[in-house]
């Protein structure tokens, strides 16, 4: 399998229907000062891919993860932080919470994706980006 990411970027895979996960996108998007983030909704072709390639349950992860061609995947808190931590001063202060164990952070981030489509809504279809914004979206 070939995920066509550059080395020099790194991959947001969003759930495409979530307003709160469309709202986050357009937040990195706008804080995402050296350009270093791509996007794409977990039920597009690439997320697809990268889902089956990694073997995610996604009945247990259906939120965020951050792929990068090096590394891998990251989910959950991990990624949220990692992306944090790359949108500079004062969000990158977020990582602090790596201090935090991984089972504490995941068991607050499951909390808030369970319930996310009941606080935030939900959208019939994933979003559609701007001509600007379609070179950060992949298919």
């Amino acid at each position: 399998m070939t995920i066509n990411v550059p080395k020099s970027k790194k991959l947001i895979l969003f759930d495409g229907v979530c307003n709160l996960c469309n709202n986050s996108v357009q937040y990195v998007i706008k804080h995402d000062k050296k350009n270093m983030f791509l996007f794409a909704p977990l039920q597009s072709k690439i997320g697809e891919e990268i889902i089956q390639a990694y073997n995610i349950d996604t009945s247990k992860i259906d939120s965020i993860l951050l792929y990068t061609p090096e590394k891998g995947i990251n989910h959950k808190s991990t990624a949220a932080l990692k992306i944090a931590h790359q949108l500079g001063f004062p969000r990158n202060l977020m990582g602090i919470f790596f201090i935090i164990p991984p089972f504490i952070r995941n068991w607050i981030y499951d909390y808030v994706a369970k319930n996310r489509y009941k606080w935030y809504g939900k959208k019939e279809a994933c979003m559609i980006p701007t001509p600007e914004l379609k070179s950060k979206f992949l298919g």
